[in-house]
């Protein structure tokens, strides 16, 4: 598939995860078991992608470009298995608001608002990045990993940062 085929297919998917996503956190599945439990366990997953990224980055600047390879799909996987997750919670259960105020409430919806804008713009950049990798664009690819590799960190890390500070929330 040509450069420019995967670019045009990333842009779809770029717009259409948000979109969907959006349309998605609006519906609740009538009578569903409230799915409680997965909050945790996307954070964690949240903290593991944080973690390979940076052992992905050490990987890559230690020439070891097939663990590089590796750690860079898991974290596209776990990203993946994040969004499923995030998207199945908020069909099944209510949003739980943050009950924090003063200065904490405002770093809260500071950190939330960046990571969930942040979310959005790290899907094409994140794809661009990987595909460049894969068609052996390497100069490239290393060009955009270096605006990739801190937001996709920020994400992650500011995603586990959200459920500590309102998981004393959760009902």
């Amino acid at each position: 598939m040509k450069e420019s085929r995967l670019n045009k297919l990333i842009n779809v998917v770029s717009v259409i995860i948000p979109v969907v996503v959006a349309a998605l956190f609006g519906i609740k599945i009538p009578d569903a078991e409230p799915l409680t439990f997965l909050p945790p366990i996307y954070a964690s997953i949240n903290a593991l992608t944080a973690i390979l990224l940076v052992v992905g980055v050490w990987a890559i600047k230690n020439n070891r470009r097939s663990l590089h390879q590796k750690l860079m799909t898991s974290c596209i996987i776990l990203s993946g298995m994040f969004l499923l997750m995030y998207v199945a919670y908020h069909m099944t259960s209510e949003s739980t608001p943050y009950g924090g105020e003063g200065i904490m409430r405002l770093l809260y919806f500071f950190i939330l608002v960046s990571h969930i804008l942040l979310s959005i713009v790290i899907v094409p950049l994140v794809l661009k990045t990987y595909v460049r990798a894969y068609m052996k664009q390497f100069d490239k690819h290393r060009k955009l990993a270096r605006i990739t590799f801190p937001i996709w960190l920020y994400v992650a890390v500011s995603g586990v940062v959200v459920y500590l500070m309102i998981s004393p929330y959760y009902a």
